[in-house]
């Protein structure tokens, strides 16, 4: 993958969790605040707790930093994929966010 095309697909992973967020903020009582600067996105919780989404452009991965732990993301040409096996990126993420909040929370690339 070109440094261009790692840019446009991960640039879609982000602008997907910022409109998640929002849709969620709108269906649900989840109250996540999300915060973006640049390639980051800190997603904050009603707890206090943090999900922390960021790009490492060197490496062509997202990296994802939840309570559970850190996990690293590669496009395998057809989604994100954990680097160690844990799975895909939204799937991920979703199960974490939903820890995090006490709210079943979903997350995907269509919103």
């Amino acid at each position: 993958m070109t440094d261009l095309e790692y840019m446009d697909r991960a640039e879609a992973v982000l602008q997907a969790i910022e409109l998640a967020c929002d849709r969620i903020n709108d269906d649900t009582d989840a109250d996540i605040d999300n915060q973006r600067v640049g390639g980051m996105i800190t997603l904050v919780f009603r707890n206090g707790s943090q999900i922390v989404i960021n790009l490492q452009k060197p490496l062509h991965e997202i990296w994802l930093a939840a309570l559970s732990g850190g996990y690293h993301y590669k496009f395998d040409g057809q989604q994100w994929l954990d680097t160690k096996g844990a799975g895909e990126f939204f799937t991920h993420l979703s199960r974490e966010a939903s820890a995090q909040s006490g709210v079943a929370l979903r997350f995907s690339l269509m919103v």
